[in-house]
């Protein structure tokens, strides 16, 4: 049993809760025993008493989309728009083996981990030939970090020579992408309410997917009872594409195909209208907000105030690093509140609601906020103790406001599950330094430097 005390506490749950002085209770079984004001009280049983003056505990934020091969190719394209970006690193990944990818995915899920996120879903779509088992090798690095692991199987089969934007040697066979999709469902998904590994399956996008594959893998996924994940409506260009190959928006065409439902969270949703928002909303259909990256590729900014006004669940995600080179959860909780508020002024959204997006929005979009997400009694203890007493936050009185306006937090204690991921700013089942020199000789292999 872990007791933390003498700490500010925000609960998240339907009242967005908050206690300058609280305490939090987790139990042996990994989950929350108690939440609330003032002490913990005397328990008889052997337990470990965190003093947690001068932080906050919130529930440990979730990663609702992230590309972790990416890792290897940061710093490149640096003023390329999405499709100038992809056409320049397409080739590069096309190089990728199981060996690279392990250590994209340790560098990327430990500095995820580092920055207060206890859960992390990941879309790989890249598999060439030859190239081993590269979702085993990131479950691995998962498994090794100690966070919650929501990877995504991936595909690819439109290329340029049919009309899309990936070239040749990156894309599969339609009929091989299903049956791999639904080889690592079986082999790789845990439904059960503590999983630490689910999959989802992930055909990229409109403009590198055929129509065949994004329709049958809605079949297959709801067949299997799995969630499902794409890229769409992130750019003016995926606008133009749709409307000249398809006839229609790309929210129309996912409708078309079967992709839209409380099934589903889509990454990016940039290019909104009115009536997009509308259906999200009315079909449940979920929205992982990406503000760095969408910042970064110059992308836009999405209507998030108005997609949590139509009660669309709506996540944070860091993107992949070639995209969004910082990749630090915490500080996408500021990028959202400064993206909502250039769009609508300063009411547009609050700290409170950014921690939102963060945690119980994330959940969400993972289908997992029966568990995860808040902190309430029974529910999985994936929580975060940011340290906030520091010379960069002295003076924030509400340490919510401290959290989200305020400078990227030291975490002074991770859990997953009960056990601790991080503790004073540092890994507890990994070498920062051993991340560091296998993701440095990765990239160097990759590009051949």
């Amino acid at each position: 049993m872990i007791i933390i005390e003498n700490v500010a506490v925000a609960t998240v749950d339907t009242s967005d809760t908050y206690h300058p002085d609280g305490h939090v209770v987790v139990g042996d079984d990994g989950r929350i025993v108690a939440v609330g004001a003032g002490h913990a009280g005397r328990f008889h049983r052997s337990v470990r008493r965190v003093d947690g003056t001068g932080c906050l505990v919130t529930p440990g934020l979730v990663n609702t989309h992230h590309h972790l091969y990416q890792w290897a190719t940061r710093g490149l394209a640096l003023d390329e728009t999405l499709f100038g970006w992809l056409t320049t690193l397409y080739p590069i990944w096309g190089r990728l083996d199981a060996e690279i990818v392990g250590a994209a995915a340790g560098a990327g899920l430990g500095w995820l981990a580092l920055s207060g996120c206890t859960t992390s879903m990941d879309h790989h779509y890249v598999f060439p030939r030859g190239g081993g088992d590269v979702l085993e090798a990131e479950i691995e690095a998962a498994r090794r970090i100690g966070v919650r692991f929501h990877p995504t199987r991936g595909s690819m089969d439109l290329s340029q020579k049919d009309g899309g934007l990936p070239p040749d040697n990156v894309v599969e066979d339609t009929d091989e992408a299903l049956a791999a999709t639904e080889k690592a469902i079986d082999r790789w998904h845990d439904p059960s309410p503590d999983a630490m590994l689910q999959i989802a399956v992930a055909p990229c996008s409109p403009f590198s997917v055929t129509e065949r594959l994004m329709s049958e893998a809605a079949v297959l996924a709801r067949r299997k009872g799995v969630r499902l994940h794409t890229h769409l409506a992130e750019t003016d260009d995926e606008e133009d594409f749709c409307r000249e190959r398809f006839g229609c928006t790309p929210v129309e065409y996912a409708e078309r195909l079967g992709w839209l439902g409380d099934d589903v969270w889509l990454a990016h949703g940039v290019h909104l209208d009115d009536s997009a928002i509308a259906k999200l909303g009315a079909t449940g259909t979920g929205v992982a907000h990406c503000p760095s990256s969408n910042a970064r590729l110059g992308a836009g900014m999405a209507r998030v105030r108005e997609l949590i006004d139509h009660r669309v669940p709506v996540g944070l995600g860091v993107d992949g690093a070639a995209s969004q080179e910082v990749s630090h959860l915490g500080s996408e909780l500021r990028q959202a509140l400064y993206t909502a508020r250039q769009r609508g002024g300063p009411k547009a959204m609050t700290a409170a609601e950014a921690l939102r997006l963060g945690t119980i929005g994330g959940a969400r979009c993972l289908g997992r906020d029966g568990d995860l997400g808040s902190l309430e009694s029974g529910k999985l203890a994936d929580l975060v103790m940011w340290r906030l007493d520091g010379l960069g936050h002295e003076g924030i009185d509400d340490k919510r406001a401290a959290l989200v306006f305020g400078p990227p937090a030291t975490v002074e204690l991770s859990l997953v599950g009960g056990k601790p991921v991080v503790e004073r700013g540092a890994l507890v089942n990994a070498d920062e330094e051993a991340l560091t020199r296998q993701a440095r000789r990765a990239h160097r292999r990759l590009l051949k430097t």
